[in-house]
Parts: structure tokens; C-alpha cells; sequence
């Protein structure tokens, strides 16, 4: 995001006062998360190289113009969910700069709620990396350094159902070893925005062992303090950086496509998906689920254990 783009996705200030008011530019900043503004800042780029294009005002922009962007947009292929976050940020612009927001406009609800019975609002989830599937893909981590960062960041993500916004951020003070494998401290989270802090149970296991891998990988790259998981100098040495969460994603996906599975089917979240999704099968129970996932909603886990569950106790098995 640029400087002025993110100047134009924060709410006008007084005249300048110096440091108070980056201060207060800063707290404004953190009110929102960086993924959200960088989402944001993308679809006012998109919203506004549209609009100008067609000889139309961007801001204030009038609810015929964001109506007819939405439908381009529609008619491009763009999910109706992608849609609706677009909509959200050119309402944060507007109330940003002090206008009255043309996304209230019955027409412009009246759109998307067009565009969602034409086009579907389901969602297209990633493929989870279950359990089976982590373990095909770990086998084509290489046994280089690189390899060890990736092998312990694929089964560590899946163990603890990390977001990977999470996972980036882990650094070595947040790890405890206990008998049973770690206590790791999430710090900051999506549903932890204020930073309370949340500790999960990493459990070491019989079969992936992500313990046993983090640890490999900490002592071979001789990481003691800082960020966990770290991009490489050009000479294949650990950088004292957080390794990007895009980084995470594109791991991911590469490794599903070395296990034979299709790369473009998997993400970030597939490690999350993976571990709900293998607990479910293995009857793990919602509220187990739970204090790993850390979900604030009981449906959204819900949702993974009854797509394991579809067969079972089937109310046809009797008699079909």
C-alpha cells in the first residue's frame, strides 16, 4: 500500500500537531488488521482505475457507479464474497474521507443481492490437508536446511491449526517445551485482535511428530531467539526476519503439487482445514476442536465435522 492510498483509508485528521498526531495515525492504522487494509487498498486501486476509466468520479462516487462496478466485476467472474469485501472497502474510503458512503444506497444493495442469486454465495473452500496427505507431502521436503524449515512449518501449521498470519509470527519466546510435546503461545490473532494472548497444546505424536521437527530445524539453522520461521539469504543462511505469510501458501501449495495432489486446490488455510478436518474423522469432539482451532463461532467447526461425518449413522443405511 502507498502512502497515499493509505493516508485516503484513514479518517481525516486536525490540522497537524506532530507527534500526536501520528500517534493518533498510528492507532488508527492498528483499528484495522494489515491483511484487511491491504485488501482494502487493492480494491480502491481496482475501484478507482474502473471508475476513472470510464470517466466516472471516485470519491465521493455515486451509488450508480458503484452498482455498475459491481456488475462488471460480476460479470469478470469475481465471487460474489470478493464482491462484498470490495464494497466494504469503498465504504471505509468514503467514511475515511468524510462522505457519505454510496454502498448504504438500496441500488447498490439491491446489486449484490442481484449478483448472489445469479452467480451463488457458496463458498469455494481449499482441499484440507488432512492428516494422510501431510504425510505425503512432508516426504518431499529435502534434507537441506530449507527442507527442515519447510517440513517443521507444514506439520507444526497442521498441528496446531495455525492461521497462517499466525504461524509467521511465532518467535522462539512463545514456544514451552512440556512433556507432552509444547505450549505455544499465539500472541495476536484474528480473533484476537487486542492481544490477549490464547496458548494451545502441540501434541509431539506417534506418527508426524512436529515437535520433534521444529526442534531439528531450530537447532540446524541455530535459531535461539526471534522470529521461528525465516526467508533465506541468497547464500542459504536463515534471515533474522519473519518469513512472509504469502510464503506460507506458496509452501503449501508446492508441496501438494510434489505429492501428486492439484497445487491450485490447497492454500494457507488448508493446514487449519486439515487438523479440524482429520479430528472430526477421528471423533475428536467439537469442543477438543475447539480449544486447538480457537473459533469464536461453534458453527464454523461444526461445518468440518459434519462433512466428516456425512456417512456416518446414515438415515438410509437400513434399508437403501
Amino acid at each position: 500500500m502507498t502512502r497515499a492510498e493509505a493516508e485516503l483509508l484513514l479518517p481525516a485528521l486536525p490540522v497537524p500537531w506532530g507527534e500526536t498526531v501520528a500517534a493518533a495515525e498510528a492507532y488508527l492504522r492498528a483499528s484495522t488488521a494489515p491483511a484487511t487494509r491491504r485488501a482494502y487498498a487493492s480494491d480502491w486501486r481496482l475501484f478507482t482505475a474502473w471508475a476513472e476509466a470510464q470517466g466516472f468520479v471516485t470519491l465521493p462516487a455515486a451509488a450508480e457507479t458503484v452498482a455498475l462496478f459491481l456488475a462488471a466485476q460480476a460479470e469478470l467472474g469475481v465471487a460474489p464474497s470478493t464482491l462484498a469485501r470490495r464494497a466494504a472497502a469503498l465504504r471505509y474510503a468514503h467514511e475515511a474521507a468524510g462522505h457519505t458512503t454510496p454502498t448504504q444506497s438500496k441500488l447498490v444493495a439491491a446489486t449484490l443481492a442481484g449478483i448472489r442469486r445469479t452467480h451463488g454465495a457458496a463458498p469455494q473452500g481449499k482441499a484440507p490437508a488432512t492428516a494422510e496427505r501431510i504425510a505425503a507431502m512432508v516426504v518431499h521436503c529435502p534434507p537441506t536446511l530449507a527442507g527442515q524449515r519447510d517440513r517443521a512449518l507444514l506439520l507444526l501449521g497442521f498441528a496446531g491449526a495455525f492461521r497462517r498470519s499466525e504461524l509467521v509470527a511465532l518467535a522462539v519466546a512463545d514456544l514451552e517445551t512440556v512433556p507432552e510435546g509444547l505450549k505455544v503461545r499465539i500472541r495476536r490473532s484474528k480473533t484476537d485482535p487486542t492481544g490477549q494472548g490464547q496458548v494451545i497444546p502441540i501434541l509431539n505424536g506417534s506418527r508426524l511428530r512436529p515437535v520433534d521437527a521444529l526442534r531439528t530445524w531450530l537447532t540446524a539453522a541455530g535459531i535461539a531467539q526471534g522470529p521461528v520461521f525465516r526467508p533465506f539469504t541468497k547464500a542459504g543462511r536463515p534471515r533474522p526476519v519473519a518469513l512472509s505469510d504469502r510464503s506460507v501458501a506458496n509452501l503449501v501449495k508446492h508441496y501438494a503439487g510434489q505429492a501428486g495432489f492439484a497445487a491450485e486446490d490447497f492454500s494457507g488455510h488448508s493446514l487449519r482445514a486439515g487438523f479440524l478436518t482429520s479430528g472430526a474423522e477421528a471423533g475428536a469432539s467439537l469442543f477438543k476442536l475447539l480449544e486447538v482451532s480457537r473459533h469464536r463461532r461453534l458453527e464454523s467447526v461444526r461445518h468440518y465435522v459434519r462433512l466428516a461425518e456425512l456417512f456416518k449413522d446414515h438415515a438410509g443405511a437400513d434399508f437403501l
